[in-house]
């Protein structure tokens, strides 16, 4: 995992540095110099010029300027102020944003580069480092690369961040361990799958990862279908599918789940004496208005629960849903989007995402993951992961379902929840990038995610 430090953390680690500020400082513009020759493919011939702002940022990018004259390019340093009146830039091979970091508290307008590639210096300026907002309703700096040091921002991951940073890389400067010691937040890579989803032991049967889903109803199977499939597809051994008020079969299409169906009332205790052979639950996509005995399911059930679309709307407020994780001793796992999201918080998603997502999971004593082309997954013990792998492709109805599906899978091989929902969401982002760019659809996914899986599990 990534450490990511809010500007307010980084500048604790700063000021913990065992090195004075003028050696980090030397430190981050050899790297900016470094990031650029190699953006630039060589320095000899080629003209550089470096925006630099008044502070450390600035102080960073006229480090990197003596390094790439010593190196053979012709540069130009501006000061930040007299920039930002400048239409636009002088023509140049790159532009080297130095002007202002993650302190910048007021709107910036940025020069126009003129064509010339641009690459930042820890952060684009105008863009705030926790947020991925233009500061103060402002511009921001469009980067085609970002050297940030020691961590991510979240701003480099959340809003218009990605765009605008363009590739990120990370600059140590030394203080890597300092960084990871800060972090209470982290970003989720292929590796940490690779190292933590262990393949299926050899001597294993279907019902040591095994997956009850209840979902679905009459008119409505396709949810279901979605849970249980993407389960499966992500190592889950058995799919055991519950549709309340379903005929026989659930009413769903054959498939290797296997599928019942439920009283129309009453379902919640019919469904717990099931739970008793899975690992993991999965409820809510599709359920409609079988939602009302969610809350009664999860009292009644002793495995970790991921509860999603219908059911979230089943366990209320983030309050009520404290009075049933208080009640369990397993996890639960809620995995609304912005509307739900909003309606468990009872207002509108604030800028601070991190922060916020955090605080509901501390309040409600479950797992929250809020889903975005950025998900931030949050334990109620403080900690936060995030998965920066979506994209447009899952913004299609079903994605939600699967993500699900895959989510349980995790629990039940073997992962704690809170690692398996943020595993999952980046799982899930990871698999859509190997579908189709036009016209993907949840259908596709479950199969991908298999794909996916099968090239980052060590066997």
């Amino acid at each position: 995992m990534i450490p990511v430090l809010t500007p307010t953390e980084m500048s604790g680690v700063d000021r913990s540095a065992p090195e004075p500020v003028g050696v980090l400082v030397e430190r981050a513009g050899f790297a900016v110099a470094r990031a650029a020759r190699t953006l630039m493919a060589g320095t000899y011939g080629r003209r550089v010029v470096v925006v630099a702002g008044p502070g450390n940022n600035g102080a960073d990018g006229r480090v990197a300027a003596r390094v790439l004259s010593r190196w053979g390019a012709s540069v130009e340093v501006l000061d930040a102020v007299g920039a930002a009146r400048m239409k636009i830039l002088p023509g140049c091979d790159l532009v080297v944003d130095a002007a202002f970091g993650t302190g910048l508290s007021r709107a910036y307008s940025p020069p126009d580069p003129g064509g010339a590639r641009v690459m930042a210096v820890d952060i684009p300026s105008g863009l705030s480092g926790l947020t991925g907002k233009a500061v103060g309703d402002g511009g921001a700096v469009a980067a085609d690369a970002t050297v940030t040091f020691a961590a991510y921002k979240p701003g480099l991951l959340l809003g218009r961040g990605p765009e605008l940073a363009g590739e990120v890389q990370i600059a140590g400067l030394g203080l890597g361990a300092l960084a990871a010691s800060s972090a209470n937040a982290w970003l989720v890579t292929d590796d940490d799958i690779a190292a933590s989803l262990l393949p299926r032991p050899r001597e294993t049967h279907k019902w040591k990862s095994a997956v009850q889903v209840i979902a679905g109803s009459p008119g409505m199977p396709g949810a279901a279908v979605l849970v249980a499939t993407s389960a499966m597809r992500a190592g889950a051994g058995y799919a055991l599918v519950g549709v309340p008020a379903g005929p026989p079969g659930g009413g769903l299409p054959p498939g290797e789940y296997v599928a019942s169906g439920l009283p129309a009332q009453g379902w919640a205790s019919e469904a717990a004496k099931s739970s008793e052979r899975v690992q993991a639950l999965v409820v809510g996509p599709g359920l409609g208005g079988a939602r009302v005995e969610v809350a009664q399911l999860l009292r009644a059930t002793s495995v970790p629960a991921v509860v999603d679309a219908d059911g979230l709307t089943g366990v209320g407020s983030l309050d009520e849903v404290r009075e049933v994780t208080a009640s369990r001793a397993a996890a639960i796992v809620l995995t609304p989007h912005e509307g739900e999201y909003s309606r468990l918080r009872g207002r509108a998603v604030p800028d601070d995402r991190l922060e916020d997502v955090r605080d509901a999971a501390r309040s409600s004593g479950a797992v929250v993951l809020l889903k975005g082309s950025t998900t931030v997954v949050a334990s109620p013990d403080g900690r936060v992961l995030i998965a920066a792998a979506g994209s447009s492709r899952l913004a299609t109805a079903g994605t939600g379902d699967v993500l699900s599906g895959v989510i349980g899978a995790f629990i039940a091989r073997g992962l704690p929840a809170f690692e398996a929902a943020a595993y999952a969401a980046h799982c899930h982002g990871r698999a859509a990038s190997l579908g189709s760019p036009e016209g993907l659809v949840a259908s596709d996914l479950p199969r991908l995610v298999s794909f996916w899986l099968s090239g980052v599990v060590r066997q």
